[in-house]
């Protein structure tokens, strides 16, 4: 994996990020990414991580199955800095790995609540903020489950190939506003989520990838700053794989 040294670089001073589910993860290391490259960054989640860290970014405490903490989050945002020019989308939880006919209805309906309706409710918020500035870029994190399905993980599938649809369905709707909206589709990243899992079951998934490896959160970020950046100019709703070759389609 290359160093820090050898990724782009961006000049986004004077913008502004909000990341969901930032505290930690993916979510933290796309806060940390767009910091480095000068943009002042918002982490909306329920807990605010690490403060100490460089780079941490300003916590508003955010559920994003609840509209009211995200409608104080979005006005406290605004207060704060007066805009907000990117949205990451990166709030999500895997939910139970269980066969679809064991699966408990509440959990599936949790796991649908956070990932796809969650997702729903935070950009019905901030897309009134970005329309009245003619501009913007939303970056929805999907999953390698939501193109492919993966077996065990239903109510995941479900929900993350909703927010596939939703990208393009928005990314269209949007296209004549200079708000671009793309998503990113990810296979198995390294984090802390990870070690959760049995050995065996992370190398099941280091073995299906044709790289041999699992990705990285800074990857991840990588891809997110390039669809926040100038250089994505004629991307809209699009997918974008982020698989190590594992991705068919």
């Amino acid at each position: 994996m290359s160093s820090h040294a050898s990724f782009a670089r961006y000049d986004f001073a004077g913008r502004v990020a909000v990341v969901t589910g930032a505290a930690t993860g993916i979510g933290r290391a796309i806060c940390d990414a767009f910091a480095l490259n000068g943009a002042s960054v918002v982490n909306w989640d329920r807990v605010p991580g690490d403060l100490d860290a460089p780079h941490a970014p300003r916590h508003f405490a955010v559920d994003i199955t609840r509209p009211a903490s995200i409608e104080a989050a979005l006005a406290a945002t605004l207060d704060a800095y007066g805009r907000i020019d990117y949205l990451v989308n990166n709030a999500g939880f895997a939910g139970p790995t269980m066969p679809l006919d064991q699966y408990d209805p509440l959990e599936w309906q949790r796991v649908i609540d956070v990932n796809l309706l969650g997702t729903y409710h935070v950009s019905r918020f901030v897309v009134p903020v970005m329309r009245r500035a003619n501009s913007g870029r939303i970056v929805n994190v999907a999953s390698l489950a939501g193109k492919e399905g993966t077996p065990n993980a239903s109510a995941y599938s479900a929900a993350k190939a909703g927010v596939i649809a939703m990208t393009k369905s928005l990314g269209k709707e949007l296209a004549q506003t200079g708000i671009l909206v793309n998503g990113i589709a990810p296979a198995a990243v390294e984090t802390s989520l990870l070690a959760q899992m049995a050995p065996a079951h992370v190398q099941t998934m280091i073995d299906k990838s044709p790289l041999g490896r699992l990705g990285t959160t800074q990857e991840v970020a990588q891809l997110a700053l390039w669809l926040c950046s100038d250089s994505c100019s004629f991307s809209t709703g699009a997918i974008f794989d982020l698989s190590g070759g594992r991705a068919t389609y």
